[in-house]
């Protein structure tokens, strides 16, 4: 498929389309500072929503409220057009929402497959299980494998080797590959590609578009203009604690996207 194609296949939603997830009106205040002043956000099926933003514009504020670990003052959060309340990242990971942070959380010392079931541990059936509390490895190793094949992750050949003998793109797949694996609804992955090198970087966008081409909708929040560019069907611009505006990289040109995120451009109405 040619980049044209995937553009045509990956547009803008028609009005009557029902967010897989929505922000509404979201607050929340430290004091005097406001953190988020009211923020709007619409993430659609099939789609990759990159979110932009200045340094205190309200991004990590806004996934976190989005993924439990921040509890808005005020506003509402939608899933699938049902009203929901997360109190804890768990009441999200509940929920089909899996957020992958910047700073990884993988565990250097344990390998592979043991990152990629962290807090999901399966244990091996019947008494040795139950009573023993014994973990079902070979299960576990088997269901990682086929998770990384799936997103064409074939350069780990081992899915028993420690995490920390990984590359920077490596350990990132790993943790892309979790969040793919357990969120049934919503993928959110904070600055996937900080700190890669080209060829590394490259390969962590595709792994963006594998999981959005399995059918899960992906909020991509980053500061590496060229990289939402090639991804995002759809960009939202963070300014002031709100959303200025939402674009998409048919519509407007990196340069203006910077200007609008500045606020040395006045920001045109959202696109559709």
């Amino acid at each position: 498929m040619t980049a044209a194609d995937t553009a045509e296949a990956h547009q803008s939603p028609g009005p009557t389309t029902v967010p897989v997830l929505q922000a509404k009106g979201l607050t929340k205040r430290y004091g005097r500072v406001v953190a988020l002043g009211g923020s709007d956000l619409e993430l659609y099926p099939g789609e990759i929503l990159a979110v932009i933003g200045d340094n205190g514009a309200g991004k990590s504020s806004l996934i976190k409220a989005l993924s439990g670990a921040l509890v808005p003052d005020e506003g509402e959060i939608h899933l699938d057009g049902r009203r929901v309340h997360f109190r804890t990242p768990m009441d999200a990971r509940k929920a089909g929402i899996e957020t992958v942070y910047q700073t990884l959380a993988v565990a250097p010392g344990l390998d592979i497959a043991d990152n990629l079931f962290l807090g999901r541990e399966r244990r091996r059936p019947g008494p040795l299980g139950s009573i023993l509390r014994m973990l079902d490895h070979k299960h576990m190793r088997a269901e990682a494998r086929r998770h990384m094949n799936e997103l064409g992750v074939a350069t780990l050949q081992n899915i028993g080797q420690p995490v920390e003998s990984l590359s920077g793109g490596q350990r990132q797949a790993v943790a892309v590959a979790r969040a793919a694996a357990f969120g049934s609804r919503v993928v959110i992955l904070d600055e996937p590609t900080a700190a890669l090198g080209v060829k590394e970087g490259n390969r962590v966008l595709q792994l963006i578009r594998d999981v959005r081409d399995r059918g899960l909708p992906v909020i991509l929040i980053s500061h590496n203009m060229p990289h939402v560019f090639e991804v995002a069907d759809r960009i939202h611009i963070q300014r002031l604690g709100r959303r200025a505006t939402v674009i998409t990289p048919r519509s407007h040109s990196m340069s203006e996207a910077v200007a609008i995120m500045t606020g040395a451009t006045e920001p045109p109405p959202p696109v559709a």
